[in-house]
């Protein structure tokens, strides 16, 4: 258990994120104590708690112990009260960080000056500092230093927009954020790519839109997405597709003056569909939309083992642009031990199915960190993806999340070794440039192994742009289905260059959805009147 306190509530999430990311299994708990005329932020984004005279906090469990306190130039620093005076600092603002061991005594103290510095300056800074001292004191750092969001590349893609050269994201990235020389280059490299793609795209007047087919032949260990058995729901599919295009109907009519850029039907895995199903989806799509300014129709195929050949045939003969056939591993054994109920064999059988019906975009998913796997094993996946040839590669970091089996039945797994590196996303790299891709979309989660990140590999002008779309926030996405989330983005930049967003979400249960199609719709409505 790690500890912080504050002597008033500031930055907390920020600091409780960076010091996730250091110590990801540990239970971080914050306290802080908040002065008579404090007036800044109250509305705390993590879990917080206010120290009074009463409280009785136990320290003697902590494995670390920070405490944070920020002085607003009337406050005496540590030295002072230590030696008993009571000099003022002159009008000068600074913040103090502390670091315990345990029950040892202070291991680092560092003290800098804040005074003049706008708030994010200020925020910045204070990480910085925040991970200098437990890099300093663990002997190690993390690839993306002080980023613990799940977009990097946005930063990116705001200094390109505004006019700055590579050099200076470049540095930037380094020096703002700490990032390390591959993770600052590789941000600028995605973000070029993606603008290449992105300034194709009409946002004022255009919008995406994402259908989730809830289901799934069986539960992955490490799923957390709105995803439920085949085998239990079989007999409502009809009744959710029913539902489901009475959204899309409201959708169709709503946006009928818009452009549709691109549509995504993800999951859960839509190919459980029958294929009477999976025809009836498409063709409701096709005829409820102008499809002509869509760049791309894409399908996620996802689980070999709900693929078939009349089931690729009808995503083949109503035109679907692009599929994903995704193993995730070619190691045998850990597909056994996240549950997903295919061979490595019938993998290879579905890829090679989807070549011969002429699909010429597939992507293929693969994740690092799954259980029991090590480089030899990611070595093994990619020589077989080498000898697929997809058009597209993923390359995922393991998220768990708390909704995932890994962490309900944690138990299970405890000691399973869950490890990714550099070293392996370094290795799944070289064998994408070998291919022949490139890295074009790149985004990160809270929890991931290795405090690495996903990234998206593809041919020229084989790009998802969908991908590149969800992450940058840059249009209007409609979802549609139980548990998906639509997010509305204004045209109208703010000030400081971003963009308002809202969002409505579809309610996660499909027995509900079912019966609330109609408030889910009232939803939408409310959202973009």
């Amino acid at each position: 258990m790690i500890i912080v306190t504050f002597n008033k509530p500031d930055f907390e999430y920020d600091v409780h994120s960076l010091l996730k990311e250091f110590f990801p299994k540990e239970d971080i708990q914050m306290y802080y104590r908040e002065p008579a005329n404090f007036e800044g932020n109250k509305n705390l984004a993590c879990t917080s708690h206010l120290i009074t005279d009463e409280t009785q906090i136990d320290f003697d469990g902590a494995s670390h112990r920070f405490e944070i306190r920020f002085m607003d130039g009337c406050s005496q620093n540590r030295a002072e009260e230590s030696s008993g005076t009571q000099n003022e600092i002159e009008k000068k603002e600074r913040i103090e960080i502390s670091w315990s061991r345990g029950d040892e005594p202070t291991v680092s103290f560092r003290t800098f000056e804040t005074t003049g510095l706008e708030r994010k300056d200020r925020k910045n800074l204070l990480k910085q500092e925040l991970y200098r001292m437990v890099e300093e004191g663990l002997g190690r750092g993390l690839p993306w230093g002080t980023l613990s969001g799940i977009r990097p590349t946005k930063i990116a893609m705001k200094m390109l927009d505004e006019g700055a050269d590579e050099a200076e994201v470049f540095r930037y990235m380094k020096d703002v954020y700490l990032a390390s020389d591959e993770k600052a280059q590789l941000s600028v490299d995605i973000a070029k790519r993606e603008k290449a793609l992105l300034d194709r795209l009409d946002y004022d007047n255009g919008y995406s839109l994402y259908i989730g087919i809830p289901f799934c032949p069986s539960t992955c260990a490490y799923c957390s997405f709105t995803s439920y058995p085949l085998g239990v729901w079989k007999n409502s599919v009809d009744e959710y597709l029913d539902a489901l295009e009475k959204e899309i109907d409201f959708t169709a009519q709503k946006f009928y003056h818009k452009k549709l850029n691109s549509i995504y039907i993800g999951g859960g895995t839509p190919t459980t569909l029958e294929p009477y199903q999976l025809d009836r989806l498409i063709r409701k799509i096709k005829c409820s939309f102008d499809l002509k300014d869509c760049l791309e129709f894409t399908v996620e195929a996802g689980r070999p083992d709900s693929i078939t050949r009349e089931k690729l045939e009808v995503l083949r003969k109503n035109g679907i642009t692009r599929i994903s056939v995704n193993p995730q591993t070619m190691k045998q054994k850990t597909l056994d031990i996240i549950g997903r109920h295919h061979t490595v064999e019938d993998t290879i059988e579905s890829f090679k199915l989807a070549r011969e019906l002429g699909f010429d975009n597939i992507n293929m998913d693969l994740i690092m960190g799954l259980p029991e796997e090590n480089i030899d094993d990611v070595r093994h996946t990619m020589e077989v993806i080498k000898e697929l040839k997809p058009d597209n590669v993923t390359i995922h970091s393991l998220a768990v999340k708390r909704a995932a089996r890994l962490t309900i039945f944690k138990d299970r797994y405890q000691d399973m070794q869950m490890i990714n590196t550099q070293e392996h996303m370094s290795v799944c790299e070289e064998y994408c440039k070998e291919l022949g891709l490139l890295p074009y979309y790149l985004y990160r989660q809270k929890g991931m192994a290795g405090n690495m990140e996903n990234v998206g590999y593809a041919r020229e002008g084989k790009a998802g742009v969908y991908n590149i779309l969800i992450m940058e926030e840059k249009q209007t996405i409609v979802a549609c289905g139980a548990g998906s989330s639509t997010k509305r983005v204004w045209a109208e930049a703010n000030p400081d260059g971003t963009h308002r967003i809202e969002r409505c979400e579809n309610v996660k249960d499909v027995r509900l959805y079912i019966d609330r199609i109609d408030e889910m719709i009232d939803r939408k409505r409310k959202l973009f009147e």
